[in-house]
């Protein structure tokens, strides 16, 4: 091995042990972007009335200097989830937008009461319940880049 290849390693390790020591003193200065795992809020929005998605599993991964980072959780089903829930009443054919921060893509889903009946079509984070009455549980299955969340909520059609 020549000098100049011994450099280089020292060089390299040199800056690894720097990135991988260095730590942020002031600790009053990191910003909400930095919590672990974030709490992404999701609401949804029915004729003008904003409700909350009650927030169920989730998943999330960050790259730490000597690997990654994974939290994730062991949550109740939605159809579990909808039995203590309360209803959103609303009309049939009402349309639902879903708001959640952070901007995640997002896929629907309509659960009965034995498990998943099928992915909703969506279109612009907004669904439209169906035209009969009865009792409806959806699950939107948010992601972003470093994980995802899965939200729950129940409507009531009249």
């Amino acid at each position: 091995m020549g000098l100049k290849h011994f450099f280089v390693i020292i060089l390299m390790f040199s800056i690894f042990l720097i990135t991988g020591c260095s730590n942020n003193v002031d600790k009053g200065t990191e910003d909400i972007d930095n919590e672990f795992p974030p709490s992404y809020t999701g609401l949804i929005i029915i004729n003008g009335t904003e409700y909350q998605m009650e927030k169920g599993g989730y998943k999330w991964e960050r790259k730490k200097v000597l690997g990654t980072e994974v939290v994730q959780t062991d949550h109740a089903s939605p159809n579990q989830m909808a039995e203590h829930m309360e209803s959103i009443s609303t009309i049939p054919n009402q349309k639902v937008y879903i708001k959640i921060e952070g901007n995640p893509d997002i896929k629907v889903y309509l659960w009965n009461e034995k498990g998943l009946e099928k992915e909703i079509e969506q279109k612009a984070n907004q669904i439209i319940v169906p035209s009969s009455k009865g009792k409806y549980i959806y699950e939107v299955l948010a992601e972003w880049t470093n994980g995802t969340i899965s939200y729950t909520f129940v409507v009531e059609v009249q």
